[in-house]
């Protein structure tokens, strides 16, 4: 999204810084702002920051990396790294700077396109591949989840499905369609992985194009809003919830199994309209569902949650958490786990944009055991990524110091693992006990232990 002229910048003249990164953090600026280029975040922190009552600490030793992905994680750190780039309250307008400063400012425009077109020339066809060497910034940090230590010279995510510890950033693949270029280690052409055609009608910014695409992809596989809400208003249906009580345990086994099939359906048919997942190979699509889709069952089940009831919309009627319940101790710590987790995310009162953004991110997590291929996932990746934080954002404010409602989404898909074992432990503990039961053919497909997928 542009903005409007901001800082008093002709829009020509904007247009040209836009090509360099923050300054601060690496992620796509929008102008000159407090007298250095910034993003509109890094702007808007700078800003908070000259308040009378911050008091920021460095919960570590003071030297914290400061890029896009983690820039929120520490605030002491990313405001010296404003000062030290020159931010400041006092600092001019672009559009009132004199004219000295502004050749300065443009003769930087003017040296970042002679960098990028020198990298160019050193690619092969550099008429078909604009290449830029990725910067720090541009690379996935590692996120030590059982330790919650960061470290500076690897990068990755932490594993819910025992994925690689972590990957040196000159095996990371790096993809950004708005910022125009490739690894530098690899060419290959953006259409093998997002379609032309997708590119082609995008009229703004990427971002705002695979927003768009998401959102609706999403309204169309799942089930409206208002209708969610109208079943909240109503009074609960006593009849109905004793008799889901007083199901027995292979009853409710079978009953669940339906219901998560029929809500699998429409996630692959969200995944379908996910840019640049079906041209995947096949193996990797199937692959991804089968150990993403109990995952993003979860996510579209937090839709489905009465915060104030602790019940959930199952089919037709409310239902709350104990109606679940069955004497197995296993079965009921795996139904606690799944309203727990469904719980937490519903009360980020995430809007469905971002639901839709959250659940393209988690489907796409990279380095998953078994997939072929992880550059062209990493890629898909990394635009959901850009755009759930451009979303994020946009709507809300960090929810307690530095932590950010993009930490807190990331941090709980460890959880989507460990829920995710454990619902297969259940199952083949229950199938055990009852060999005879025909569960549905995609439930089966999906889940059985007969082709029980490799989770640790």
């Amino acid at each position: 999204m542009r903005l409007q002229n901001p800082d008093n910048m002709p829009s020509t003249i904007r247009a040209q810084i836009e090509i360099i990164p923050c300054k601060v953090c690496g992620d796509k600026s929008s102008g000159v702002h407090y007298g250095v280029i910034t993003c509109e975040g890094c702007k808007g922190f700078f800003r908070r920051s000259q308040s009378s009552v911050v008091n920021y600490q460095c919960p570590r030793n003071k030297q914290c990396v400061v890029d896009r992905v983690n820039r929120n994680r520490c605030q002491y750190c990313r405001l010296q790294k404003c000062l030290k780039l020159g931010m400041s309250r006092d600092a001019v307008k672009f559009g009132r700077m004199s004219k000295k400063q502004r050749e300065k400012v443009e003769d930087e425009v003017r040296f970042h396109r002679a960098q990028m077109r020198a990298q160019s020339d050193a690619a092969p066809d550099s008429s078909v591949y604009d290449t830029q060497t990725p910067s720090s910034s541009d690379q996935l940090h590692h996120n030590n989840y059982n330790s919650g230590g960061y470290s500076n010279n690897e990068v990755g995510y932490g594993s819910p499905y025992g994925y690689s510890a972590s990957v040196t950033p000159q095996q990371t693949m790096q993809y950004d369609i708005s910022a125009d270029y490739v690894d530098s280690t690899t060419y290959e052409p953006r259409s093998t992985i997002i379609d032309p055609e997708f590119i082609s009608h995008a009229d703004g910014d990427i971002n705002d194009v695979l927003i768009k695409t998401l959102a609706e992809a999403h309204a169309n596989t799942n089930t409206k809003l208002e209708a969610v809400h109208d079943m909240f208003r109503k009074q609960p249906d006593v009849s109905r919830i004793l008799y889901y009580k007083n199901l027995g345990q292979e009853e409710l086994w079978l009953d669940c199994a339906e219901k998560l099939t029929q809500m699998i359906q429409n996630i692959i048919e969200f995944a379908k309209l996910i840019p640049g997942f079906m041209r995947l190979s096949q193996d990797d699509q199937i692959l991804l569902l089968k150990t993403g889709s109990f995952e993003l069952a979860i996510v579209r089940m937090s839709r489905l949650l009465d915060l104030s009831q602790n019940a959930v919309l199952y089919g037709d009627v409310m239902l709350p958490q104990e109606a679940f319940y069955t004497s197995d101790s296993e079965e009921m710590r795996l139904v606690s786990r799944i309203f727990q987790t469904a719980k937490s995310i519903a009360e980020l009162k995430l809007t469905e944009t971002e639901l839709a953004l959250y659940q393209s991110l988690v489907l796409l997590w990279p380095e998953r055991n078994g997939v072929r291929g992880n550059t062209e996932i990493q890629r898909l990746f990394n635009l959901s990524m850009n755009a759930i934080r451009q979303e994020l954002e946009t709507n809300h404010a960090p929810l307690k110091g530095d932590v950010t409602v993009l930490d807190t989404l990331l941090n709980n898909i460890p959880n989507f693992r460990d829920i995710s074992i454990l619902h297969m432990e259940s199952l083949s503990k229950f199938k055990l006990q009852h060999p005879n039961v025909v569960f549905p053919a995609l439930y089966k497909e999906l889940f059985s232990i007969d082709s029980q997928q490799d989770l640790t």
